[in-house]
C-alpha cells in the first residue's frame, strides 16, 4: 500500500463548505452560513473568496439575513469593487421595498460603501428617500447626504442634496430635524465658508421646537448648532435661555454640558441687573455639581468644564465650595483637578474652610497630591490677603513635621508669600534657614537662595549659608546657579567688605569655568556692572520688584472665550483650542462668545490677528501644574522668548542702564576705533575696562582677580552669541578635465531662510569664458534656481570667480537616490557640462521648526514606532546646552529638556521645506563622548539624512 492516501482528503476546505451552504435551498441553512461569514470575517480571516455567494443572498425578504449581508457588502466592497456594482440593482429594488427598515437600510448601506462607481447609482434612490414619507427613512438619509459629500462634494452640490437637507430643518419630525442638523454642521465643518447652516430666528424657532422631542443625541446636535447663532438682541438671547433651560436636568451629562455651553455663550448678551440673569446663575450650579456624582472618568471631564466655566463666572459655584473637597476614594487626576478649582473659588467668607481642608491634605499619603496642597496654600495666601497670616503659620506646622518634600514645596510658596507681602513676615526667615541642609530639589534650593540673598542684611551669617552652596556649584541645575550668582551679588551690595571674595569666586564660576550660555552672560553683565559703577549695579540689582499677581495660572483671555465655545468637547478636556490638536486646519474654526449687552460686538467679526495669517502664534499660558499631556513626559520647558515691548524700567533702572550702555562698555571696549573682531586675545585691549580700578571702585575689589577675568573674549568666538547656521566645506564638484578646462568646487549655506549653492568657479584653460547658465534636474525636494547665474564679467584664463546661487523649492520633485543627490547641468560659451553633488538635508530645515510642546507630545506618539530609528553619534564632546546651541543655529530647535540619572535629554524638532516635520530625542551622557539620536518622522526615508547632517553640525 503506497502512502498517496494521506495526501487525498474528501474535505475541500471551510471557504468550499460555506460556499455550498450559501447556495443552499434551505433559507435557515443559508441564514447561519451568513452568520458563520460574518463570524470569521470579524476575527479576521479573508472571506472576500465568497462575495458572489454572499451577494446572491441579498434576494430575501428576511430583515435578519438581509442586514448581515449588507454588512458583508460594507466591509469587502472597497477590495472588490466591481463585484460591488451586482449588488447596486438590489439596492435600487430594495430602495423602493414596502417595508421602511429594509428602505432605510438599503440607503444606509449604499453610504457606507465609499466605492466611486456606486456612488453615481445611489443618488436617484437617495433623492426618494428624502422626500420618503417615513421619517425612519428621510432620517437615514439626511446622515447619508453627508456621507455621500464626504466621498464626493461636487456630485452632492449638483443633484442638489444641500437644498433638500436645508428643508429637512422644517421637517415635522423631530428625529429628522436632528439628523439633517447634523449632516449640514459636518458638512459646513469641512466647508467653512459655505454659509450652509443659516441660521435665522425662525429656524432656530423650528430647533428648539425638535429640541423638546428628539433622542438625547439629536438633542446634542441641535444644542450645538444653536451655539454657533449670535441673537439680535438680548431678549431674544432670554427667550433661547429660558427653552434651553429644561436641558440641564438631562440624565445625559453631554446633553447638560451641551446646554451649559450654549447658556454661557448667550448669558453674554444678557444685562447684569437683569432678574432672568441671577437667576440664569442659580440653575447653573445644580447640575453642574450633579456631574460630580458619575464615575470618576465623568467627574474628571466634568472638572475640567468647571475648570472653565469658574474662570469665566466664579459666582456660578461660589457657594458650593464643599463639593469640590476632596474624597479619600478619589483618583490622583481628580483630587488634583478639584484642588484646582478650590483655590480658584476660595474667597475671603470660606478661606476659613478651605485652609483646614488643605492641611489636612498635606498629610496624605500622595506626594503628589501632598505638593500640589501646600502649593494651593501658598495660593490662598495670596489670593486672599485677609488669609496670609493664617496661611503662613499653616505652612509653619507643615515645616516643622520635618517631611522632606513637604518642607521643600512650603519653602517654594513662602518665597511668593514674601515677593506678594514684602517686610510682613519675614520673622520666620530663621525658621527657614534651619532646613537649608534637608534642600535637594532645585527649585526648593533656588527658592532659598533667593530668600537668603533678597533679606541678607537680616541674616547674620548668610555669607556663610552662601559659601555652602558655592561648594558644589558645578553639579547645581542651571536655576540654582542663576539664583545664586544675583544672590551673592546682592550679598556684596549689601555687605561690600565682607564679602568681596565670594563675589570674586562666584563670578569667577560663572564667567570661566561655565559653559552655560545664560549663566555666563550674566556673569559678565554683572562683572561690568560692577567694575564700572557699583552705584548704579545697586540701583539695578537691588531695584523694587513689583508685586506677584494673585492667580498667575489663568487662561488667557480670548483662549478662555474659545474654550467656553468649546464645552463638552475634547478642547474642553484639554484646554487647547482645537487647532492645536486636530491635524491639519480642516474644520477647525477660531469661536469666540458674543460681545456683552450693549457693546455691539458682533461674535462673526474675526479676530484681525487671525485674519491676517494662519499661522498665528499661540497666546503665551502658563500651563496649568496639573496639565494631563504635560505631565506625560515631565519635560522642563526652556522659558520662552519674550515678545512685545519690554517693560519701561523705574528712574532708578534707568540710570543704570544708560551707565551701562553709556560709558561703562565703552570704556571696556577700550581704544573705539579698534575693531570688535580685532585681537582681543590679550588683557591689552580691555586694559581700559578691568586692567584700570575704576574711580568708584573699592580698590580690594579689584586685585585678586587678574588671571582670566581681565578678558572677556577669552573664550574664542563671543560669549552666549547664537551660533550660526552649519555650512559643509566646498568640495571639487566638477574637475577641469572633464569639463575642458572649467573647475567648479562649492558647497550650500542656509542664510535668513534663503538655501544659497556657494560656487567657485576657476578657468583653468586658455581661452577666457562667458554666458554662464545653470539648470538643475528634478530632484528629491524641488530645489530650483531662484534666479539666473550671475556671472557678470568674463572669467580669464588662471582666474577664479565667487558666485553665490540663491535656491528655490518649487521645483519639480522626483525621488532621488541617494535622497539629496542633485544633479547639475552648467552651460558657458564652451560646451555644457553635467556634474552631481549632495546638499546636506540641513539646508532645507525650516526658520519655523518648533513645535508647541503638546503638539509635540501628540505628533510623537502618534507617529507608529517603526518609523523610529536610532544612531550613535561617536566623539562628541559638547555638553547638552552647547549641542542645543548648535543644532538650533541650522533651525533644530529643542522643544524641552530633561535630566534622568545624569544623562540629559533633549527633545527636538525640525521642519523641512516640504512640510516634513522630524522628531528627535537626543540623549547625551555626561562623561561619555558618544551620544544617541532617536529619529521620527512620518517619512523615515529621510531619517539617514538628518542623521549625517546631525552628526556633521555637531562635529563642525
Amino acid at each position: 500500500m503506497t502512502d498517496s492516501k494521506y495526501f487525498t482528503t474528501t474535505k475541500k476546505g471551510e471557504i468550499f463548505e460555506l460556499k455550498a451552504e450559501l447556495n443552499s435551498d434551505k433559507k435557515e441553512k443559508k441564514k447561519e452560513a451568513v452568520k458563520k461569514v460574518i463570524a470569521s470575517m470579524t476575527v479576521g480571516k479573508d472571506v472576500s473568496a465568497l462575495f458572489p455567494d454572499v451577494v446572491n443572498c441579498m434576494q430575501t425578504d428576511n430583515l435578519e439575513l438581509k442586514k448581515l449581508v449588507y454588512l458583508y457588502l460594507m466591509n469587502y466592497a472597497k477590495s472588490q469593487p466591481d463585484m460591488a456594482i451586482m449588488a447596486v440593482n438590489t439596492f435600487v429594488k430594495d430602495c423602493e421595498d414596502p417595508n421602511p427598515l429594509i428602505r432605510a437600510l438599503a440607503v444606509r448601506t449604499m453610504g457606507c460603501i465609499r466605492v466611486d462607481k456606486i456612488t453615481e447609482y445611489l443618488c436617484e434612490p437617495l433623492r426618494k428617500c428624502l422626500k420618503d414619507e417615513d421619517p425612519y427613512v428621510r432620517k437615514t438619509a439626511a446622515v447619508c447626504v453627508a456621507k455621500l459629500h464626504d466621498i464626493n462634494a461636487q456630485l452632492v452640490e449638483d443633484q442638489g442634496f444641500l437644498d433638500t437637507l436645508k428643508d429637512l430643518i422644517s421637517d415635522s419630525n423631530p428625529m429628522v430635524v436632528a439628523n439633517a442638523v447634523a449632516a449640514l454642521s459636518e458638512i459646513a465643518e469641512s466647508h467653512p465658508n459655505s454659509n450652509l447652516l443659516d441660521l435665522n430666528p425662525q429656524t432656530i424657532n423650528k430647533l428648539l421646537t425638535a429640541l423638546n422631542e428628539c433622542t438625547e443625541w439629536g438633542q446634542i446636535f441641535i444644542l450645538d448648532c444653536l451655539a454657533n447663532y449670535t441673537p439680535r438682541d438680548d431678549r431674544e438671547s432670554q427667550s433661547i435661555c429660558e427653552r434651553v433651560t429644561p436641558r440641564l436636568s438631562h440624565a445625559n451629562s453631554a446633553v447638560v454640558l451641551s446646554a451649559v455651553k450654549v447658556l454661557m455663550k448667550f448669558m453674554e448678551m444678557l444685562p447684569k441687573d437683569l432678574d432672568y440673569y441671577g437667576t440664569l446663575l442659580k440653575k447653573l450650579a445644580p447640575p453642574l455639581v450633579t456631574l460630580l456624582s458619575a464615575e470618576p472618568e465623568l467627574q474628571y471631564v466634568a472638572l475640567r468644564n468647571i475648570n472653565l466655566i469658574v474662570q469665566r463666572r466664579p459666582e456660578i459655584l461660589k457657594h458650593e465650595m464643599k463639593v469640590f473637597f476632596v474624597k479619600y476614594n478619589d483618583p490622583i487626576y481628580v483630587k488634583l483637578e478639584k484642588l484646582d478649582i478650590m483655590i480658584r473659588l476660595a474667597s475671603q467668607a470660606n478661606i476659613a474652610q478651605v485652609l483646614a481642608e488643605l492641611k489636612e491634605y498635606a498629610t496624605e499619603v500622595d506626594v503628589d497630591f501632598v505638593r500640589k496642597a501646600v502649593r494651593a496654600i501658598g495660593r490662598c495666601a495670596i489670593k486672599v490677603e485677609q488669609s496670609a497670616e493664617r496661611c503662613v503659620s499653616t505652612l509653619l506646622d507643615l515645616i516643622q513635621t520635618k517631611v522632606n518634600y513637604v518642607v521643600q514645596e512650603a519653602i517654594v510658596v513662602i518665597k511668593d508669600i514674601f515677593r506678594k507681602y514684602p517686610n510682613k513676615y519675614e520673622s520666620v526667615i530663621a525658621t527657614l534657614c534651619e532646613n537649608l541642609d534637608s534642600l535637594d530639589e532645585p527649585e526648593a534650593r533656588a527658592a532659598m537662595i533667593w530668600i537668603v540673598g533678597e533679606y541678607a542684611e537680616r541674616i547674620d551669617n548668610a555669607d556663610e549659608l552662601l559659601e555652602s552652596f558655592l561648594e558644589g556649584f558645578h553639579d547645581e541645575s542651571t536655576q540654582v546657579q542663576l539664583q545664586l550668582l544675583t544672590a551673592i551679588v546682592k550679598l556684596f551690595l549689601k555687605k561690600p567688605t565682607e564679602t568681596q571674595e565670594l563675589v570674586q569666586q562666584v563670578l569667577s564660576l560663572a564667567t570661566q569655568d561655565s559653559d552655560n550660555p545664560d549663566l555666563r552672560d550674566r556673569g559678565y553683565i554683572y562683572w561690568r556692572l560692577l567694575s564700572t559703577d557699583p552705584v548704579a549695579a545697586k540701583e539695578v540689582v537691588l531695584a523694587e520688584k513689583p508685586l506677584i499677581s494673585e492667580e498667575t495660572d489663568l487662561i488667557e483671555p480670548t483662549l478662555l472665550e474659545e474654550l467656553i465655545c468649546h464645552i463638552g468637547t475634547l478642547a474642553s478636556v484639554y484646554h487647547k483650542p482645537p487647532s492645536a490638536f486636530v491635524e491639519g486646519s480642516r474644520g477647525v474654526q477660531h469661536k469666540r462668545l458674543p460681545g456683552s449687552a450693549g457693546s455691539g460686538e458682533s461674535v462673526d467679526s474675526p479676530d484681525p490677528a487671525s485674519a491676517a495669517g494662519v499661522s498665528e502664534a499661540p497666546p503665551a499660558v502658563i500651563p496649568s501644574q496639573g496639565d494631563l499631556l504635560g505631565d506625560l513626559l515631565n519635560l522642563d520647558l526652556t522659558p520662552p522668548a519674550a515678545t512685545g515691548p519690554p517693560p519701561a524700567p523705574s528712574s532708578g533702572m534707568q540710570l543704570g542702564a544708560m551707565d551701562l550702555l553709556g560709558g561703562g562698555l565703552d570704556s571696556l571696549m577700550g581704544d573705539e576705533s579698534e575693531p570688535l573682531g580685532g585681537d582681543l586675545g590679550g588683557s591689552a585691549a580691555m586694559g581700559a575696562g578691568f586692567g584700570a580700578t575704576p574711580a568708584t571702585m573699592p580698590a580690594s575689589f579689584n586685585a585678586p582677580v587678574s588671571g582670566g577675568l581681565d578678558d572677556l573674549f577669552d573664550l574664542g568666538g563671543g560669549v552666549g552669541m547664537p551660533m550660526g547656521a552649519y555650512s559643509p566645506p566646498k568640495t571639487v564638484w566638477l574637475p577641469a578635465m572633464k569639463a575642458k578646462g572649467l573647475e567648479i568646487s562649492g558647497t550650500f549655506a542656509r542664510r535668513a531662510g534663503v538655501i544659497q549653492m556657494e560656487m567657485t568657479l576657476t578657468n583653468k584653460a586658455m581661452s577666457v569664458m562667458t554666458d554662464f547658465a545653470i539648470q538643475f534636474n528634478r530632484n528629491s525636494f524641488g530645489l530650483a534656481p531662484a534666479g539666473p547665474l550671475q556671472v557678470l564679467t568674463p572669467v580669464n584664463p588662471n582666474q577664479s570667480i565667487e558666485v553665490s546661487l540663491p535656491l528655490s523649492t518649487v521645483g519639480p520633485v522626483m525621488k532621488m537616490e541617494p535622497l539629496t543627490n542633485l544633479q547639475v547641468a552648467v552651460k558657458n560659451n564652451i560646451d555644457v557640462f553635467y556634474f552631481s553633488c549632495q546638499y546636506p538635508i540641513s539646508m532645507l530645515f525650516v526658520e519655523d521648526g518648533k513645535m508647541e510642546r503638546q503638539v509635540f507630545l501628540a505628533t510623537w506618539k502618534d507617529i507608529p514606532n517603526d518609523n523610529e530609528s536610532q544612531f550613535q553619534i561617536k566623539d562628541c564632546h559638547l555638553n547638552s546646552d552647547a549641542a542645543s546651541n548648535k543644532l538650533q543655529g541650522s533651525n533644530v530647535f529643542t522643544i524641552a529638556k530633561r535630566t534622568v540619572e545624569g544623562q540629559d535629554m533633549l527633545y527636538q524638532s525640525t521642519k523641512l521645506t516640504n512640510g516634513i516635520w522630524v522628531l528627535a530625542e537626543l540623549r547625551v551622557q555626561t562623561g561619555n563622548p558618544n551620544y544617541t539620536v532617536s529619529l521620527k518622522c512620518r517619512a523615515p526615508e529621510v531619517s539617514q539624512c538628518v542623521f549625517q547632517s546631525y552628526e556633521a553640525m555637531l562635529k563642525n
